[in-house]
């Protein structure tokens, strides 16, 4: 069988499994233009797009969406426009990084977070609010009105209930076993409050289609900068899109082993060889039409453990 080139790798992975334009262009500022000031002029954000089969309608329109959501803000100088991500946003931004960079597997003292809303005491709009994103954070709701997590993010947490305006609205608690009692162990709530054969078979769909690359990249590195930068910006969209179905449950409560785990090595495994070339690729596209354009930050560089 023919070994394919970087270049046929990224034009059959777009042909099987085209991205959603939308969503393609917020994995590239999160992955790329965040970690450059988080600004871009329209006609690089197009430049860079392009190989990965965006057209400019395409682009234009995502952005246009963006903006109307409260991802992105814009502005004009001229005939041209720019889009930085907006900073009410960047909290959120912020945390979907930490999930994809950081290597998986939460130290867990055995407390679980309950979050407490009894019948009446909120209205169903804000009820489904914290329901949606709390749900997004990892949370199950184990019955009605309480939502349960084993170990989230607490800066998280009071973020998504200052922006869905339940602040003093919902009761918060942190709560251990009661031994005596010949209760069922809490960690047995995770089989009843998480389906996670759907988050398990993403894992292993991604590890499946993207294995082959980390061999192609490893036989040879020198894909080419606009080759390597498509890599990069479809594995990270890739990769985003199972981590978002992903609960986040510390590794002893998940099965062993767990695929997310040899998701994150492989991700980490391909980013390490593509980022190099990928910047310069970046910078190159940044520097047409910025000669200011910033260098990537200091937190780019710890991704992933650490880029080198």
């Amino acid at each position: 069988m023919k070994q394919l080139s970087s270049d046929e790798w990224v034009a059959q992975f777009l042909a099987q499994d085209p991205p959603r334009a939308k969503s393609l262009v917020m994995t590239v500022f999160g992955d790329s233009v965040a970690a450059h000031g988080g600004a871009i002029w329209l006609g690089s954000l197009i430049e860079l797009l392009a190989p990965l089969g965006l057209a400019d309608r395409l682009v234009r329109t995502s952005v246009f969406r963006l903006v109307q959501e409260g991802w992105l803000m814009a502005s004009r100088e001229g005939r041209r426009s720019r889009y930085a991500l907006e900073p009410r946003a960047l909290p959120r931004l912020e945390r979907a990084n930490h999930r994809i960079y950081a290597k998986p597997g939460l130290d867990w003292d055995g407390r679980w977070t309950l979050l407490i809303a009894p019948n009446g005491s909120i209205d169903a709009d804000l009820r489904a609010a914290v329901r949606k994103e709390l749900q997004w954070e990892g949370f199950s709701m184990l019955a009605p009105g309480v939502l349960a997590h084993p170990a989230p993010n607490v800066e998280s947490l009071a973020e998504v209930m200052a922006r869905v305006g339940a602040v003093g609205k919902v009761f918060a608690c942190s709560v251990d076993e009661l031994p005596g009692i010949g209760a069922r162990p809490l960690r047995e709530l995770v089989n009843d409050g998480w389906d996670l054969a759907p988050v398990i078979a993403a894992y292993r769909q991604f590890s499946e289609r993207f294995a082959p690359l980390l061999a192609l990249l490893r036989k040879d590195q020198n894909v080419g900068q606009q080759a390597a930068f498509a890599i990069r910006s479809l594995l990270i969209h890739a990769y985003r899109r199972v981590q978002l179905h992903d609960p986040m449950l510390p590794l002893e409560l998940l099965p062993a082993p767990w695929p997310g785990s040899d998701a994150y090595e492989l991700a980490r495994d391909i980013y390490h060889l593509v980022f190099e070339q990928a910047e310069e690729y970046l910078m190159a596209v940044l520097r047409r039409e910025d000669e200011q354009a910033l260098q990537a930050d200091a937190a780019f560089y710890e991704r992933f453990g650490g880029l080198c």
